[in-house]
């Protein structure tokens, strides 16, 4: 399936290569299951922090929230699928208010998520966090589907790289 270009939502997905319809986005199509409990502090400089803003992030593309996008992803955010081919910040911003806060898109996330289970990794060295989603499902335990790269500018985390594998394939 072609990369897909929603994001987080989709590069998460779009990672996964959930195809919607757009050729490039997504850090976050690797998301984790969505969580009841409450969400951390997305300014604080923690591991907690990076996981819910890429939550907020994945949230944003489904939903459509453009701007808080535009705020999160850093001017040079790129993602790269499998194919080496990139998605610009300009793209998933654009792909988001073109096409966030349609029910297809969130049940495609949903469904992607609940087949492939992953496990969030938060590596933090000064102002940098690397978050990586690694499968947890029997058959692929271990392997990486995606990770996103976070930079902790003004006082919150910030977007600036998304790299996907071929784990789905």
């Amino acid at each position: 399936m072609p990369y897909p270009t929603c994001h987080r939502a989709l590069a998460r997905l779009a990672c996964a290569g959930l195809s919607l319809g757009v050729a490039g986005i997504g850090a976050q199509a690797v998301a984790a299951p969505r969580d009841s409990t409450v969400a951390a502090d997305e300014t604080a400089h923690t591991a907690a922090a990076v996981k819910a803003v890429d939550q907020h992030w994945l949230e944003a593309e489904e939903g459509g929230d453009a701007a808080w996008l535009d705020g999160m992803l850093l001017p040079g955010y790129r993602s790269v699928n499998v194919a080496g081919t990139f998605a610009t910040k300009a793209a998933i911003v654009a792909h988001a208010a073109k096409n966030g806060g349609s029910d297809e898109m969130k049940r495609k996330v949903a469904a992607w998520q609940q087949a492939h289970p992953v496990d969030q990794q938060v590596t933090i060295q000064g102002d940098t966090a690397i978050l990586s989603f690694v499968s947890s499902a029997p058959a692929t335990k271990g392997k990486l589907y995606s990770s996103d790269v976070f930079v902790y500018v003004g006082g919150r985390w910030r977007a600036l790289y998304s790299a996907h594998t071929g784990l789905d394939k």
